[in-house]
């Protein structure tokens, strides 16, 4: 701060506060609000007379402008309101006005304390003031600011409660939320909603609002509704009730204390939904009901149904007052009417009436009570039900008190009906239950005589009554008030009472006692109360965003669903949803007589008796024999429990000699070992015994083994679990202590996986370790030992609390059984599956995990966050003590919340805090294990930012909590967090290094850390950090990031190192390479052996790393190595020596691989074959040419075991070897061939472990198999896919689907059609199911091959039953797909497989509609229409994108277009039919949006249609294509970049020829050519030249017969397509094309070069055009030619003109050239078509300088005819400055039009197309008189021209054409035309007769572009204004003045134009119909032109005069100008 801002504010602190806190100067406002601010929180007594002046400040200050003053002042306010009282309230309307007004819209912090401002005021009981401050707030049109106050009403009524922040106002703003247009608001107006249903209930929220809600929101909170569960309870006091309860502060003190009368006050029940209803008015509606002559009626049924009006008016729930006097007489006569059901109606009439008036029906209650509690006599059900209920209203609505019925109730207790009496007792046994204890407490001396006195009553009931209103009002006011009656009682029904009394004392009465249900639902209201003020948010009560809230019971249910869902992390403790075993373990009891009854003849009768026996010899001998009979019996399943029962029996458990003994534990060991089955109950039975005799040393070794072999039975969880109970109880202390023991033994032998290790635990500690028999402890110290070898030191978590020797022993035992980990395999495995529960009981060590979600309260969670430190620090510290309690070890449930708390506590201002809090993390991170990873919510980065403190104590606690979280995760989850905090510019220095000597001394252990690479970027840029410490922890650092990363990783990520760090990083890897080569491999054995043997396909497919790598993502760590599997390992080692001096090497040498040469000389068979000696010899030389020595020799043994270390050495270095591998696939996939050939087992699960690493390897790096390669392999895949194991099906089964979704389903398809014919069954079973499977998945793709249906359906005929059930599914597959079109593919079957199909299809059906999937063959016709609908929505969806420009797509490497990395299923199925195309539209679609082997078959469709409809010219079928043709040619065009880039990835030109030879059937036909648009044809053109030009198509399959047919195509699209359209797309392409159009360039020429090369090849075509113009002239739309060059002309401007002249640029030239032919072929009337040309614009267009210049060179090279004056020497000029004559315009036009086809008459050679020019002239304008202009003309003449014309009528009525019919006469000789004919005569007569003419130029203006010219200059329209006029002299010459032209050369002048334009415009807006109004007019040329076959020559003399033509002149010739002339009709041309 500057010296003066120091010197401001100091004079400032002495200006008064007003003026202070009003300064203009922002920083003077700033320290006065934090001056003021300090000062309040100074003030202690609210009575302080200064807070009064300061009050009115705030107003102003809150709504300051600028930011940071704002939030200083919210401050300000804040202090003041903690200061103040009740008083300040005079100032909160002006306070919060300017809050809501400003504040609500600011920064996150300054809504924050507003909204905590907002809390005040409502703390000082200005709550009015509050709401009407929201009301405002809600009502801004700004969203940001209406959520923070729902927020703050949300909040204020959760932590106030209903009482202090009323809820009537609140629901009336609530409704124009719901509607509101931002979600947020609505989502909190939803949140705000759920929490007024905690205050005030469900139903009245209901009630008020659901029916203003929209039908959605009404659905959501419904749902949400089910969440709101418990009643709420305030959280937070006025200030007035803080003052008077000092000491209670925290709401956790609240919740636990208060007397019943606070819980019953606090109760929301008090708060009624009948407050905030509107009350209606039912009188004025009964009245016009009828009511009251209804109740007159004389029949019985009319009364009712009047009384019925008024049941159903008073049913609402808030009635008005008014006068019901005379309504209630009439009830009270119609309770006693005779007919029980008006009765029983009026007396619900009256209960509606007494709930919708309440009060205002007190005193109708009392006039009708005596009635109602007499009628109480009928015994009529319904009747008595309807009173009760009424009676029970009354009271409930507060109609009738205790106090008001005392007289009613003694005159019905002395009623002579005995069920009155009771009744009535009962009714006051209700009203006192449901009444509070002080009104009781007023009346019970009244009730007490009268109960007293019905306990003398003669009717049971009614004593039993009066015993209940006794007992009711003792529960509520105590027995001291009914001592004294009690006196008066004698013994027994004292004892009575008392019973009753006590009895009820402890529960709840019920439904009814709101006591019962207050005080019950007490603490878990206050605890759900709380969660919602955890988060301010209103919105977080909605479900997802909410605190955990749920009750005990579902908290119970939700913890078991996710200890399920946990890998391994479920509590033991919790039980499983239903037992996984049905079986009943309880054995009943079975007599002897029984069991030999059963055993039959199962035993040999004398063995039974001789069991019996009491001579020990002979039972000795019996159950030798005996057991000998057991192990006969083969089948021992149905008999195991009765041979077990029987040896119970005897000789039984208390046999004491030991021989018959142990024979009997024998005889059961080998039935439990022998029988698939032994049931539990049978373990039951023997398991005393058997303890027994493992306690007695001549027994206990058969005992062992047996209770050994009932574990593999029935699994060691049941038995322990049973044996704890009879261990513990069991008097011999031996028991204990050798089943202990054997426990020990059973740990070993079958782990603790089966264990509920809590209870083991728990048991251990209990029993085994409390005994007082040393050998017992001795014993459970074993057993925990054996333990701890399985679950690690986490076991020592739950025996802290025992005695310290004992703990000392328990040391010594864990040194003994370290902890093995996975390596700790269990040496004997469990027959019977036990529950999941039981399995998976807890982590990956076993040990239980405790639930703590219960213990995570919305009140640590808001303790957590409370503004006092030592609050958090306690909370912090509660934490603590919950890990402790739980063990440490917890499960991750619902510690989401806990982690967000605790994140908060990161940044807390208490430095001390944040360091608890580290520790904190740490310990819960320790405690949850693995899942910490997902439950944090990446809370890491944020541990990881506390590194950037200074001071030391916090980094150090920072890394410990690293530490820990290292403990619970790998550190490869631990590193995209570490990245990014080393990038973190804030963390510092000092955080930076120990960041840096932590990750050393991490990476220092670890070996094979592929992820470690991610690290070496953050590492690189540290290395040039400012602090020498970084850069020295950095150096050290990378070097182990190299060594941890390996020698590939390293290499491969060298691209994101820079600077210093690349030369270390290099030198390491020399020095790594030099001298640590053993140490290399040694790991690279540990890992393949290890782990990739065993996880590979589970590790590498999870997820490979950013680079590709196979190998398991987490590094082997030295310390507890879990990867390295002693079962795993060999003792072989996989690089032997040899091995190491070669290693160098490359591992595979694709350099002088001639991988072309060896697919050519592959036979590409479907069949497969077995591999003949040669092919072997080839192969084994390809292996030793390409792979490495020590490889080719493990492929090559004979030994698998060496075949299986070489597949691993390949599978070890895929990763780095991806694009070696491609060269040498074909080799490697005959080896694979080889082995699928051969039967060794292991090694064949091997090559299929390996194979789909390949692919995907593949897939990745873009390269999919060549046909040749697919030859190779896939034929031997498919034959043995039916091997005799089912592992191996399996896998084959994933492979082939996988090659089908990588290569392509279309080619897999024959091969696996080839299966469908194998002689081995399985495999024909296995390709029917692939079969299935395309046609599922892969529909489109297989379409045009369904027809081989027929092979499927074959097999339904065959015997095997499993090959007909396989066929039978896959053509229901097919039903599903295709619908009853499936039929036309199934070929010729019999009557039985029709019969068979049906059935099947029609249970298909019903499958499908079970499941909502549809009909057959819906989805596909659906599909299809809403592809032909959304087009380009499919399109999109299908994934077919533009082709790429990505680098250059080399001949042979297949690498993908991006098109084929598409999900195959994005396509749409349906696109095409999965049949292949029917008719023309289907065959378009799938050309437009299938892939280009799919579109094959539309294009084959299409030229089928094609060649139908050409063949047969007089049909319609033409018709219908020539509509479609432009479609069609639109969708050939885009496939044809598809289908050459398709091939170009080294796929079949297939498709490339059908798209060419599609096109060319289409442009042969003239028809079809000419229905294409123009700017389909533009995008056709292009396309086709550029792939004309690509240098990779000569390349391709076919590439030489491609180009030739690209030639021949454009060729016929130039000569068929419309002319016109050509032309202007042509000229369009001269323009430099869009780089983006081009494919990738395929070498570094420029974009310049190869639009140079483009050109030149579009100035060819036209070329092409241009030469044929002479004879085409008619068949072109001139204007719109002169218009495109006029636009190129114009783009390209006079400066970039001038600046190519004297370049020989041909586009230019071309343009020119085009333009000289068509002023030479039309003469001076191709100005008549310059009606898109805006020729008035300014400057001038350029075309219009060079077509006179064009007529000029052309008249002066005697090539044109002068015909008349010059005209006009400017075209700019307008009509108004040179007014021609007005007949001199269309007149003119007429009379040359005319004198040029009369001439075209008076030559012999063209007199008849002259006629018929004339003719159509005639026919055009009708009005015109032709003889008018032939006055001069002979009679001969005129005769010969009637003539003439009649026989033109005639010919053209008979369809034939000039040329057809001559005419026989030639005209007359002579004709004597006037001069001014003469003159008019056009261009037709061009003499050459002068020699000076022929070196004319024909380009007068030959101005050349540069080679290189701006790209984008196109898309610049403006003309340059300079380039008006040619720089150039000839130009200038000639626009210099009009006496320099030569005469005649403009005879159809502008002005004529003009004026034809005008006319036209004005009769075509004028609307006139009449042909022959329309000027005559130039549109297409003079009509005095014909056509002809001879071209101009140069050479020509005088004596032969060339014509312009003489070729007949058809429809098509006045096409153009009819075109024009609608043009100018519709008014398109702008006027001039």
């Amino acid at each position: 701060m500057s010296t003066e801002d120091e010197k401001l504010l100091k004079e400032a602190k002495k200006l008064p506060w007003e003026d202070r806190l009003t300064h203009k100067n922002w920083k003077v406002r700033n320290d006065a609000n934090i001056d003021l601010a300090a000062l309040l929180d100074s003030v202690s007594d609210p009575k302080d007379p200064r807070l009064r002046d300061f009050g009115p400040l705030f107003r102003k200050t809150v709504a300051d402008s600028n930011a940071p003053v704002q939030e200083k002042a919210l401050d300000a306010l804040i202090a003041y309101l903690k200061a103040a009282d009740a008083d300040a309230g005079r100032y909160a309307k002006e306070v919060c006005d300017a809050i809501v007004g400003k504040c609500l819209t600011g920064r996150p912090k300054t809504v924050e304390k507003a909204q905590m401002a907002f809390m005040l005021w409502v703390e000082l009981e200005a709550v009015d003031v509050f709401l009407d401050a929201m009301e405002k707030a809600i009502k801004n049109k700004v969203a940001k600011a209406v959520v923070p106050a729902i927020d703050v009403m949300f909040q204020a009524l959760s932590e106030f409660g209903a009482k202090i922040v009323p809820p009537k106002r609140i629901l009336k703003m609530l409704p124009e939320l719901f509607d509101h247009q931002d979600q947020n608001v609505r989502a909190s107006s939803k949140g705000l909603t759920l929490e007024l249903c905690r205050w005030i209930g469900k139903e009245p929220v209901k009630s008020i609002l659901f029916e203003k809600m929209r039908d959605t929101m009404k659905k959501e909170l419904e749902a949400e509704l089910v969440n709101v569960t418990g009643a709420a309870k305030p959280s937070r006091k006025i200030r007035s009730e803080q003052e008077k309860e000092p000491e209670q502060e925290g709401p956790s003190e609240v919740a636990g204390s208060g007397p019943p009368e606070e819980c019953v006050a606090d109760a929301p029940q008090e708060i009624d939904e009948y407050e905030f209803i509107d009350p209606v008015d039912i009188l004025t509606p009964l009245e016009k009901s009828g009511f009251w002559d209804g109740v007159k009626a004389a029949k019985w049924s009319e009364r009712k149904d009047a009384v019925a009006e008024l049941t159903k008016l008073a049913s609402t729930k808030k009635i008005a007052p008014g006068d019901f006097i005379e309504i209630c007489r009439t009830l009270k006569k119609l309770i006693t009417d005779v007919n029980i059901a008006v009765a029983v109606e009026s007396v619900q009439a009256i209960g509606n009436l007494a709930k919708g008036l309440r009060s205002h029906f007190s005193g109708n209650s009392r006039f009708l009570l005596p009635v109602l509690l007499e009628k109480l006599k009928e015994k009529k059900p319904a009747l008595i039900e309807a009173l009760i209920q009424t009676l029970q209203a009354m009271h409930n609505s507060g109609c009738l008190t205790l106090a008001d019925i005392v007289e009613d109730v003694k005159a019905a207790t002395k009623n002579k009906v005995p069920l009155v009496r009771s009744l009535t007792l009962n009714w006051v046994t209700y009203c006192i239950e449901t009444s509070n204890k002080a009104i009781v407490l007023k009346v019970h001396k009244e009730y007490v005589p009268i109960c007293m006195e019905c306990l003398n009553d003669g009717t049971p009931d009614v004593r039993d009554a009066a015993f209940s209103a006794l007992a009711a009002v003792a529960k509520l006011v105590g027995m001291r008030p009914l001592e004294k009656s009690l006196e008066k009682l004698d013994d027994v029904r004292r004892k009575k009472l008392s019973e009753m009394i006590g009895g009820s004392g402890g529960a709840p009465v019920g439904t009814s006692s709101v006591t019962a249900q207050t005080s019950g639902a007490r603490i878990s209201s206050v605890e759900a109360s709380d969660g919602s003020f955890v988060r301010r948010s209103a919105a977080s009560m909605l479900s997802g965003k909410r605190p955990v809230q749920a009750a005990p019971a579902s908290k119970k249910v939700g913890a078991a669903k996710s200890g399920v869902n946990k890998k391994g992390d479920a509590a033991s403790q919790l039980k499983p949803p239903k037992p996984v075993e049905p079986e009943d373990v309880e054995p009943a009891d079975m007599s002897l007589e029984e069991i030999e009854s059963r055993l039959g003849s199962l035993i040999q009768a004398d063995t039974f008796s001789q069991l019996k026996s009491a001579v020990w010899k002979e039972r000795l001998e019996a159950i030798v024999s005996f057991k000998e009979q057991v192990e006969a019996i083969k089948e021992l399943d149905h008999s195991v429990e009765i041979l077990v029962r029987l040896l119970c029996a005897v000789p039984g458990w208390n046999e004491k000699n030991v021989q018959v003994q142990q024979q009997v534990i024998d005889v059961i060991t080998h039935i439990a070992s022998t029988a698939s089955k032994f049931p539990k109950k049978c373990v039951i039975l023997c398991l005393l015994g058997m303890s027994e005799r493992v306690a007695d040393i001549k027994t206990r070794v058969q005992a062992m083994k047996c209770l050994t072999t009932f574990c593999e039975a029935t699994g060691p969880g049941f038995i322990f679990e049973r044996l704890y109970k009879i261990m513990k109880d069991h008097k011999n202390p031996k028991v204990l202590s050798e089943g202990i023991l054997w426990m020990v033994s059973a740990v070993d032998d079958f782990g603790v996986s089966h264990l509920k290790l809590k209870d083991l635990i728990d048991f251990c500690k209990d029993t085994g370790l409390q005994s007082s028999a040393a050998a017992t402890r001795n014993a459970t110290i074993k057993l925990i030992g054996a333990l701890h070898k399985f679950v690690g030191p986490d076991i020592k978590g739950f025996l802290s609390d025992i005695k310290p020797a004992l703990l000392s022993a328990l040391e010594a035992e864990y040194e003994k059984n370290p902890y093995e980990g996975s390596s700790a395999v269990p040496k004997k495995t469990v027959k019977a599956s036990e529950s999941s529960t039981s399995v998976s009981s807890g982590g990956l060590d076993g040990l239980p995990r405790e639930d703590i979600s219960g213990k995570i309260t919305p009140t640590l969670l808001k303790g957590l966050e409370s503004p006092d430190w030592k609050v958090r620090l306690e909370f912090i510290e509660s934490v603590n003590k919950i890990l402790e309690e739980a063990n440490r070890r917890i499960q991750p449930t619902g510690t989401v919340e806990l982690f967000g708390a605790l994140r908060g506590r990161l940044y807390d201002s208490n430095k001390n805090l944040v360091m608890a809090t580290l520790s904190t993390v740490g310990a819960v991170a320790s405690a949850m294990g693995p899942a910490v990873e997902k439950s944090s919510k990446g809370i890491l980065s944020d541990v990881l930012k506390c590194l950037g403190d200074n001071k030391k104590h916090m980094r150090e606690s920072t890394l410990t909590t690293l530490d820990s979280w290292l403990a619970a995760v790998h550190l490869d989850k631990m590193v995209p967090y570490v990245t990014a905090a080393l990038m973190d510019a804030k963390l510092g220095a000092e955080g930076r290094k120990d960041l840096f000597d932590w990750l050393s001394r991490q990476l220092s252990g670890l070996k094979d850390f592929p992820d470690g690479a991610h690290l070496l970027k953050p590492t690189a840029s540290a290395m040039t950090d400012k602090s020498a410490d970084v850069r020295k922890a950095a150096e050290i650092c990378i070097g182990e990031i190299v060594r941890a990363c390996g020698q590939e990783v390293v290499t491969k990520n060298l691209k994101d190192i820079h600077g210093p760090a690349l030369a270390i990083v290099i030198e390491r890897l020399k020095l790594q390479g030099a001298f640590h080569v053993p140490e290399t491999f040694e790991s690279a054995k540990a890992i393949s052996t290890g782990t990739t043997s065993k996880s590979s396909s589970k590790v590498g497919k999870s997820g490979s790393t950013g680079h590709g790598d196979r190998i398991p993502r987490h590094g082997s760590r030295t310390v507890s190595s879990r990867v390295i599997s002693a079962k795993g390992s060999r003792p072989e080692s996989i690089m032997s020596v040899q091995d190491i001096t070669i290693q160098s090497q490359p591992l595979l040498n694709v350099k002088d691989s001639n991988k072309d040469e060896r697919e050519r000389l592959v036979l590409r068979r479907f069949k497969f074959e077995e591999p003949r000696l040669e092919q072997i010899q080839d192969l084994e030389n390809d292996l030793m040419k390409y792979f490495r020595e020590d490889l080719h020799r493990r492929l090559l043994s004979t030994d698998f075991k060496k075949q299986v270390d070489g597949i691993e050495i390949l599978h070890k270095a895929l990763p780095s070897i991806r694009k070696e591998i491609t060269e040498v696939l074909d080799v490697l996939l005959r080896w694979f061939v080889l082995r699928f050939c051969e039967s060794n087992t292991s090694c064949l699960l091997k090559v299929l472990e390996f194979l789909p690493e390949i692919f995907d390897a593949l897939t990745s790096e873009g390269y999919i198999m060549t046909e040749s390669e697919a030859a190779i392999f896939l034929p031997c895949l498919i034959e043995k896919s039916g091997h005799n194991i089912e592992k191996v099906r399996e896998k084959m089964r994933e492979l082939i689907k996988q090659i089908s979704h990588a290569y392509s389903a279309a080619k897999t398809f024959p091969y696996i059609l080839e299966g469908l014919r194998s002689r081995n069954n399985r495999t024909r079973i296995e390709c029917t199911d692939l079969v299935g499977f395309l046609i599922d998945n892969h529909g489109t793709e297989i379409a045009g091959q369904l027809k081989s249906l027929q092979i499927v359906a074959s097999l339904t005929a065959e015997r095997d039953g499993e090959i007909r059930k396989a066929a039978l599914n896959t053509l229901a597959t097919g039903y599903k797909i295709l619908g009853d079109d499936i039929w036309r593919y199934v070929g010729k079957l019999t009557d039985a497989q029709r019969s068979m199909l049906d059935d099947r299809f029609k249970w298909k059906a019903r499958e499908m509609d079970k499941r909502k999937e549809g009909k057959p063959g819906e989805a596909r016709a659906a599909l299809r229409r809403s592809v032909r609908e959304n087009g380009s929505d499919v399109a999109e969806q299908s994934g077919e994108i533009a082709r790429s420009a990505s680098g250059p797509i080399l001949s042979r490497e297949n690498f993908v277009h991006p098109e084929l990395h598409m999900e195959r299923h994005s396509v749409p199925r349906m696109i095409a039919s999965a049949n292949g195309p029917t008719d023309w539209n289907e065959a378009l679609d799938i050309i437009e949006y299938g892939s280009p082997e799919q579109s094959v078959e539309g294009m084959k469709v299409v030229c089928h249609e094609l060649a139908q409809a050409t063949s047969d010219p007089e049909g319609n079928a033409m018709d219908g294509i020539v509509k479609d043709a432009d479609r069609l040619v639109s969708c050939l065009a885009s496939k044809v970049a598809k289908t050459f880039d398709f091939s170009l990835t080294g796929a079949s030109s297939r498709s490339c020829k059908y798209v060419l030879n599609t096109l060319m059937q289409t442009f042969q036909n003239k028809r079809l050519a000419h229905a294409v648009k123009e700017s389909t044809l533009d995008s056709l053109i292009t396309e086709l030249l550029l792939w004309l030009l690509d240098e990779r198509v000569p390349r391709m399959d076919d590439g030489s017969q491609l180009l030739k047919a690209l030639n021949v195509l454009m060729l016929k699209i130039l000569d068929n397509a419309e002319r016109t359209s050509s032309f202007v797309v042509l000229i369009n392409l001269l323009r430099p094309l869009d780089p983006s159009r081009w494919p990738s360039p395929t070498s570094n020429e420029s974009f310049a070069a190869r639009n140079q090369k483009f050109s030149d090849l579009v100035v060819k075509c036209l070329i092409k055009l241009t030469k044929v113009l002479q004879s085409t002239i008619y068949d072109v739309d001139l204007d719109r030619i002169l218009q495109s060059i006029h636009i190129y002309l114009q783009e390209l401007g006079m400066e970039e003109i001038r600046r190519r002249a004297g370049a020989d640029d041909k586009p230019l030239r071309m343009v020119k050239t085009v333009l000289h032919e068509l002023v030479k072929l039309r003469g001076t009337a191709i100005k008549g078509h310059l009606s898109m040309v805006p020729i008035d614009m300014e400057p001038q267009p350029i075309i219009l300088a060079y077509i006179d210049l064009n007529l000029q060179t052309l008249a002066a090279a005697r090539m044109l005819t002068p015909s008349g004056p010059v005209g006009q020497t400017h075209w700019g000029d307008s009509t108004a400055n040179n007014p021609p004559p007005a007949t001199n315009s269309a007149d003119a036009q007429l009379k040359q039009e005319l004198a040029a086809i009369f001439k075209k008459i008076g030559d012999k050679q063209t007199c008849t197309i002259g006629l018929y020019e004339l003719y159509r002239i005639t026919q055009l304008y009708p009005k015109v008189d032709i003889f008018a202009q032939l006055q001069n003309a002979s009679e001969a003449f005129r005769t010969y021209i009637r003539d003439g014309l009649a026989q033109m009528e005639k010919n053209a009525a008979a369809g034939r054409t000039p040329s057809s019919v001559p005419m026989s006469t030639p005209p007359p000789a002579s004709i004597n035309l006037s001069p001014k004919f003469a003159s008019l005569s056009p261009v037709n007569t061009n003499p050459l007769n002068d020699a000076k003419s022929l070196n004319t130029k024909v380009e007068p203006m030959n101005f050349s572009l540069p080679p290189s010219y701006v790209e984008d200059e196109r898309a610049s329209n403006a003309v340059n204004p300079r380039g008006t006029t040619p720089d150039d002299s000839e130009m200038r010459q000639y626009l210099s003045g009009n006496d320099r032209f030569p005469a005649g050369v403009t005879s159809g002048t502008l002005d004529a134009i003009r004026e034809r334009m005008k006319s036209i415009q004005l009769a075509a807006s004028a609307g006139n119909p009449d042909p022959g109004s329309r000027p005559v007019m130039h549109l297409n040329g003079s009509l005095a032109h014909g056509h002809s076959n001879s071209h101009v020559s140069d050479s020509a003399n005088a004596d032969n005069p060339v014509q312009s033509g003489v070729l007949p002149m058809d429809e098509k010739a006045l096409s153009g100008l009819q075109a024009r002339m609608e043009r100018l009709k519709s008014g398109s041309i702008e006027p001039l």
